[in-house]
């Protein structure tokens, strides 16, 4: 077992070095000349050439017949691990008061697909950005919601009646905002539902609270109690961040409750 780590261990040694990771990832566009990408990256030839001599010593890249150097697969494959790193690196402050709460593993262990987004900090913030995904959708608004925010109904709803679907799962032991189903009465959300324009589920004890439309997505993980927290998010319009939170989402809809409002309580 400690051959496994030492190999490991020699692995992320090669890949202590920011100069290093930049070749990687520039070879995992095209393949290039040693010359040509200190051009590129603004290093000395020397440099990039004792780096170049590394990597290829350590069995993550390769040059071919015409002199050119790219990645091997060995190569390919540690540059899709390298993101979850920096996923975790840019964003250790937020985690030292956050978790992933209870995230499946395999999640997880995609992190790197929500390397591209940015930390929105403040209530304010996040219910503007909130109210944002909502105003921008065309096709559909999908969420995993802990808590109710009263002035976020009417903004989606106005959505819904102009055609996008709507699709969300509760948490059963959510306490709902006073005058959220007069509110809901008024503007005709029960016939949006008789429409099917409006799914809903329900689930126990939701931690990680997601917002996203088609092309949008936030992320809002728990506190270290295990509390759903929106006073602070994580945003992205990147189609790998948008991914992981539609697969989330999936995951979470099909092992999700049928509805029950009676469930809820103002």
């Amino acid at each position: 077992m400690s051959d496994l780590y030492d190999n490991a261990s020699e692995n992320f040694l090669e890949l202590a070095s920011s100069q290093r990771l930049e070749i990687l990832f520039k070879l995992l566009q095209k393949r290039t000349t040693a010359t040509f990408l200190a051009k590129d990256i603004g290093a000395t030839k020397q440099e990039v050439h004792r780096n170049f001599t590394r990597l290829e010593e350590s069995g993550l890249i390769e040059k071919d017949k015409n002199g050119k150097y790219g990645l091997t697969t060995f190569g390919k494959t540690m540059c899709t691990q390298v993101p979850s790193l920096v996923f975790l690196s840019q964003n250790r402050k937020y985690f030292e008061d956050h978790t992933f709460g209870d995230l499946p593993t395999k999640f997880i262990m995609r992190a790197g697909q929500l390397a591209s987004g940015t930390h929105i900090k403040g209530v304010s913030k996040t219910l503007e950005q909130w109210k944002s995904i909502y105003k921008n959708a065309d096709e559909y608004v999908y969420e995993i919601l802990s808590e109710v925010p009263l002035d976020l109904i009417e903004p989606l709803v106005k959505r819904v009646k102009k055609g996008i679907r709507f699709s969300y799962i509760f948490d059963e032991n959510v306490v709902v905002p006073k005058g959220r189903k007069a509110l809901l009465k008024k503007l005709g959300f029960d016939n949006l539902i008789e429409n099917g324009l409006v799914e809903r589920k329900m689930a126990k004890n939701i931690q990680t609270v997601l917002v996203i439309n088609e092309k949008e997505s936030c992320l809002m993980f728990p506190n270290t109690d295990g509390e759903a927290d929106i006073t602070e998010m994580l945003y992205s319009n990147d189609p790998m961040f948008h991914e992981w939170c539609l697969d989330y989402f999936r995951y979470c809809w099909y092992g999700s409750d049928v509805f029950k409002e009676s469930k809820l309580k103002e």
